[in-house]
């Protein structure tokens, strides 16, 4: 049994460092960035309502939809954190219990769905938004650790890994 919740602390925390091999924040300085001109499309389709309202709508537009490129380095920030908050755990000492293992999986899935949100139909969005489901079904699980140690897990953070890279971003899931 210590064995099993070491090897998924190991792959825990493995899932985080790919999710936080993709971070940063800048959408908003970079918002009229022309090297990515496939997201210009979807920038022009997802258009926020606070967007309407501003008295720049092209820089709106962009800070709505986020590049694939941004979106990785923002998961990246986001598994940073969570990975951060189990290496915190693991070093006060203690195994982590379920309830850590749920916090964690809460924390990190709400997060990359935000991000999700905001990366309208591009593959990275898709994959992240396949990842956060994953993080879900783990974290309500009786037993989270055992519940991520699955291969729709493993797969969802490939697919994330996979799509990031294709976007510039170098990352492990």
């Amino acid at each position: 049994m210590n064995l099993s919740r070491a090897t998924f602390a190991g792959l825990a925390c493995a899932a985080l460092l790919t999710l936080a091999a993709c971070g940063g924040e800048d959408a908003a300085t970079t918002t009229a960035a022309s090297p990515s001109p496939a997201v210009t499309p979807s920038t022009t389709t997802v258009a926020s309502p606070s967007a309407s309202a501003s008295s720049a709508p092209s820089p709106s537009a962009a800070v709505a939809t986020m590049s694939d490129k941004k979106l990785c380095e923002s998961a990246k920030k986001a598994s940073d954190e969570m990975k951060a908050e189990l290496v915190a755990i693991v070093g006060s000492g203690k195994e982590p219990s379920s309830a850590d293992f749920k916090k964690i999986l809460t924390g990190l899935e709400q997060k990359v769905t935000t991000l999700a949100a905001a990366g309208g139909d591009s593959k990275v969005a898709a994959a992240l938004t396949k990842f956060g489901a994953e993080a879900t079904k783990a974290a309500a699980a009786a037993d989270p650790a055992q519940a991520a140690d699955n291969p729709a897990f493993e797969k969802a953070g490939a697919d994330i890994t996979a799509a990031c890279k294709k976007a510039g971003v170098s990352i492990i899931f």
